[in-house]
């Protein structure tokens, strides 16, 4: 397998992580009327760590935190050479009126982006919807879309490939840059 070239190391994964979280507390206090949906499946991750630093850093238990799936709302679903694995949607609330942060790994063509846009209709109308994305690809977009919260931007050729790598129980995640896809 091809090596990646470390783009984040550990510590600084972390410090991106609490600069990202510490501007969420900035925009949003007290997050009342606020719902933080993590993409599934590669922000999930992301959100979870997001929502478990906000609880120990509002000492606060309850935040409306829901994970979307987008597999059947992406417009190239179709077009796939192997079967299509759905992850599970776990939104047990509507987003009618409220804030939807909205949470992914990597922001590239914006597709993902514009289909949880697309599959969160089907939960209400929220007040409005803003993103944040661990990293951002933006010389890489196919849509008009920017994220509002970002750790680190990456400017590569189209090919490259960027790995987000999370380490369950640890802090050991890293984010990768790879000079194109292996699937």
């Amino acid at each position: 397998m091809e090596s990646g070239k470390i783009i984040l190391e550990k510590t600084r994964f972390y410090i991106t992580l609490r600069r990202l979280c510490e501007e969420l507390i900035e925009n949003y206090g007290d997050f009342k009327d606020t719902c933080i949906i993590g993409v599934q499946p590669r922000g999930v991750p992301l959100a979870d760590r997001i929502v478990n630093f906000l609880r120990e850093e509002l000492e606060a238990s309850f935040f409306t935190y829901g994970k979307l799936d987008i597999t059947f709302y992406r417009d190239d679903f179709r077009i796939r050479n192997k079967p299509l694995a759905a992850s599970p949607t776990e939104i047990d609330f509507i987003v009618e009126g409220k804030k939807v942060l909205l949470v992914d790994d990597v922001l590239y063509t914006g597709r993902s982006v514009q289909a949880a846009m697309t599959a969160l209709q089907h939960y209400g109308r929220p007040e409005s919807v803003e993103l944040l994305a661990l990293v951002d690809r933006r010389f890489n977009r196919h849509l008009p879309i920017k994220a509002n919260y970002v750790g680190i931007t990456v400017d590569s050729l189209d090919e490259a490939y960027v790995r987000v790598d999370w380490e369950e129980g640890t802090l050991a995640n890293k984010i990768l840059l790879f000079p194109k896809r292996n699937d």
